[in-house]
């Protein structure tokens, strides 16, 4: 997904046509899909019409409908979008809701692949006892792989453990330690080549040996999934380990939107579309904080961000949604952004701006 990110969000070209839409997964309702595709296809060619000249608008249009025509409905996640211009024609399938629309402009809107990103939390689980450590990389609640040599991971030093005298505590917990720092060193190097956090299944005297050893702890999510794991299947550890992953991923937005309200209390933060889209201009943006929801058409002039209704008459100077074009500027810039659940920035008006300075 990063990649087609990457590939799409640096489009810059006339009429880029972008078709948003929500899809299921099961059936029947996934037999709806197509036809709700249609009806915005229908939409796009109306807005195209009133952009372009009608014989581009009828090449685009028969482009959609060929693209629409490759697409396996009974494939879909929970949403659809399709972004087609001269030169490109292609589909993405994400795992988040999205609001169905049309955007046509001189980029493709991004907004949503961006948010199924943020909304995507891609890492490894280290399922780990004293004799054998497995690493399971996981996105989401689903299994990516289970990591093949040099995993499962063999503790060669058990067969000394299991002769020590019961009595002998001390030994046989240096010797566990010995194989837990074996196995830190190959997990950094999985880590080296794709860096991921890591979610330990253990139980918690073992988590807490394990940390103790770590040489990059702070890569290791704080907390931890109990009891040992090693018989069971990668998609029901993972299934397990993503509630825990989810919670923390949860937080950390949640500390994010704390870090705005740090800012309002020093003035670093701008709330006026205006006086954001000129400070992101400037490199001054570091963080834009939207509600997911939210969409606005508007139009720029002179270095102003004009507010138009959803029913103005179709033009090539209106922007579908401003807030995408101001994410997709700021990104240009080095910042980023987060996005909230509706009404999280009701004081803000659902949109603003941490700056640097």
């Amino acid at each position: 997904m990063e990649t087609k990110l990457r590939e799409l969000k640096n489009v810059r070209a006339a009429n880029c046509v972008t078709i948003i839409l929500n899809t299921h997964r099961t059936l029947p309702d996934n037999e709806k899909d197509a036809i709700q595709l249609k009806n915005l296809i229908k939409e796009a060619e109306s807005k195209l019409l009133a952009v372009c000249q009608q014989q581009i608008a009828e090449k685009l249009t028969a482009k959609l409908h060929e693209l629409a025509s490759t697409i396996n409905h009974r494939h879909n996640l929970e949403s659809l979008i399709l972004f087609v211009n001269e030169d490109a024609a292609e589909f993405v399938r994400l795992p988040i809701a999205v609001e169905d629309r049309v955007v046509v402009g001189n980029r493709f809107a991004m907004r949503d692949l961006i948010r199924a990103l943020h909304n995507q939390t891609n890492y490894y689980v280290l399922v780990l006892n004293k004799d054998e450590a497995r690493l399971i990389e996981a996105s989401n609640d689903k299994v990516v792989k289970e990591c093949g040599f040099p995993f499962p991971f063999q503790n060669e030093l058990s067969q000394t453990s299991h002769k020590a005298e019961p009595s002998d505590a001390g030994k046989i917990r240096n010797l566990t330690s010995e194989f837990f720092n074996q196995v830190d060193k190959v997990v950094n190097k999985v880590h080296k080549d794709h860096p991921l956090p890591i979610l330990i299944s253990t139980d918690e005297q073992h988590f807490q040996d394990y940390m103790r050893i770590a040489d990059k702890p702070t890569v290791i999510f704080p907390e931890f999934l109990s009891r040992s794991r090693q018989t069971e299947a990668d998609h029901a550890i993972v299934s397990d380990a993503w509630e825990i992953v989810r919670s923390l991923t949860e937080k950390q937005n949640s500390d994010r939107k704390a870090d705005l309200q740090t800012a309002v209390s020093t003035n670093n933060f701008i709330s006026d579309t205006t006086e954001i889209f000129q400070a992101i201009k400037q490199g001054r943006v570091q963080t834009l904080f939207v509600e997911e929801n939210l969409f606005q058409p508007a139009m720029i002039e002179n270095d102003t961000i004009i507010y138009v209704s959803e029913d103005t008459k179709e033009s090539a100077e209106i922007i579908d949604d401003i807030y995408d074009e101001l994410i997709d500027l700021n990104m240009d810039f080095g910042g980023d952004v987060v996005f909230l659940p509706k009404e999280s920035l009701a004081k803000f008006n659902g949109f603003a701006a941490l700056t640097r300075y």
